[in-house]
């Protein structure tokens, strides 16, 4: 684990492995912990950077409001530190709303963009009430809001299946303090829809839905590739493919990494 000060807060990364550079980006209520199975598997052939995105992990907040430019912006520091021009970003859930973020902010520094469980549509309006309502819910009850939460990212017949990996989601997901979790939050909710960055064809894209996503709605997210040269892969369970679908998960990524 290495840090860095930007805006005189703490940023916490790794950096594992040569070659060219992938960077892991965890999703909310996540750390960089969760990619530790993935570091081991790509460093032998990659250079990979894992970040803690504001107000998650080892990395301290940065206001009320983490909007997912200012987590860009983290992430275009880190590779500056670590002298990286040109990276593949893989964003998991909120971390594939940053890594677009990234990619309008910086395109020079963007070899490839996989949207790990995520989207580039800006919230719904009733995705932004149930935002303003999870804020509510995390001030009332933290413990309960996170463990209910983590629970819900897994398709339903893997909360029992996977019930001893939910609960090692939920230890790191308590170590989140109750500012990062309501900065990220806002942040989400305020988000810009970055549809046009699919549709640009600027780099190779890689969107993997889940189509027992909970949280994700499966039908609404394919029409994303329509008129796009992205790819699509879509796995059989729930929000969690770094966790539910592991060993295919890595061999998709493999390949689209040595394309």
């Amino acid at each position: 684990m290495k840090t860095l000060l930007y805006k005189n807060t703490k940023i916490a990364y790794t950096d594992s492995g040569e070659g060219t550079a992938i960077v892991f980006l965890h999703g909310f209520l996540e750390n960089q912990t969760m990619w530790n199975d993935y570091i081991s598997f790509f460093s032998d052939k990659y250079r990979v950077i894992t970040i803690d995105l504001l107000g998650h992990g080892e990395s301290d907040c940065l206001g009320y409001v983490h909007e997912m430019e200012d987590n860009a912006n983290v992430v275009h520091e880190v590779l500056k530190t670590v002298h990286v021009r040109k990276a593949m970003l893989v964003g998991h859930s909120m971390g594939g709303y940053v890594a677009l973020a990234f990619a309008e902010l910086f395109p020079k520094n963007i070899k490839k963009i996989v949207l790990l469980n995520s989207t580039s549509r800006e919230d719904s309006a009733e995705k932004k009430t149930n935002r303003s309502r999870a804020i509510k819910a995390v001030k009332q009850n933290y413990i309960a809001f996170v463990s209910l939460a983590i629970a819900n990212l897994f398709s339903e017949n893997n909360r029992t299946l996977l019930a001893a990996e939910i609960e090692k989601v939920k230890e790191q997901a308590l170590k989140t303090p109750l500012q990062g979790i309501i900065a990220s939050l806002e942040g989400m909710k305020i988000r810009k829809d970055r549809m046009a960055l699919l549709q640009a064809n600027l780099f190779p894209v890689l969107l993997i839905l889940g189509k027992k996503d909970p949280v994700l709605s499966y039908e609404e997210s394919l029409s994303q590739v329509d008129d796009t040269t992205a790819e699509l892969v879509s796995f059989e369970d729930g929000h969690m493919s770094h966790i539910e679908n592991k060993e295919e998960l890595k061999l998709v990524l493999t390949d689209f990494f040595g394309k």
